[in-house]
């Protein structure tokens, strides 16, 4: 469980309460007007941002000052952060060694990793040779070689088109399901949140809500959230 108790978040004039209890192992959505803190709210989670009070703890232990490296969490970031030069075994390879030389045991992980995503012919391909989808699928390689039990997405696929993006979230969904991970992905699109999380979390008004139905909340969103999204999704 993923427990957020008084989380207070500040930035300047910004303020952010997140006072969530008992995230259980799912995937979630975060949705909420632009500037709401989405983003910053899953920094410090990872623990790019500091927090001003509260706690934050996993499975009853205390990791509110834990550096982001020691944290059972992964970040996916919606520019993906390949490094062009690398190929995507490298690429790969950066989420568990900084060492040139790779032991087969490293190799054979990120070709289970690579394989995992389809595309475990493409190690020796560098980003500007791949795909939209396929870099998105590199860097979700890479997070599945962290092997952390908390995913953090940060609109990781908001760049790709509709048939692509929803290939990359049915992708994150099984390896969600296989790997009993907690998943937090923040997203503007009424759509994905439905396609992918049965539960999501708003973040409006300095203030994280507890999970609620997305279905019900996108049915009826508060008028924050409503303006945000310009209209009515229709929900089946």
């Amino acid at each position: 469980m993923l427990n957020m108790l008084n989380l207070r978040l500040q930035q300047g004039a910004f303020n952010l309460l997140a006072s969530v209890p008992n995230l259980s192992p799912k995937i979630y959505a975060v949705m909420g007007p632009s500037g709401a803190g989405k983003s910053t709210l899953l920094a410090a989670l990872a623990g790019f941002v500091p927090v001003q009070s509260g706690t934050l703890s996993w499975q009853g232990i205390d990791i509110t000052s834990w550096k982001p490296a020691d944290r059972p969490m992964a970040m996916l970031f919606q520019d993906n952060n390949l490094f062009p030069h690398l190929t995507a075994e490298r690429n790969i390879a950066l989420a568990v060694t900084q060492h040139r030389i790779l032991t087969k045991s490293t190799r054979q992980k990120i070709l289970t990793a690579l394989m995992r995503v389809g595309l475990e012919v493409f190690g020796d391909y560098k980003p500007g040779q791949l795909s939209g989808g396929q870099q998105s699928r590199v860097a979700l390689a890479r997070v599945l070689l962290q092997d952390k039990p908390i995913v953090l997405l940060d609109e990781p696929f908001n760049a790709l088109g509709p048939a692509l993006k929803n290939d990359m979230l049915d992708l994150l969904q099984i390896l969600a399901h296989e790997r009993k991970s907690l998943v937090l992905m923040v997203t503007h699109n009424p759509e994905d949140a439905l396609r992918i999380a049965h539960e999501t979390l708003l973040v409006s008004d300095e203030q994280v809500s507890l999970p609620v139905s997305t279905p019900d909340l996108l049915a009826n969103p508060p008028p924050a959230l409503a303006t945000y999204l310009g209209k009515r999704v229709t929900v089946q």
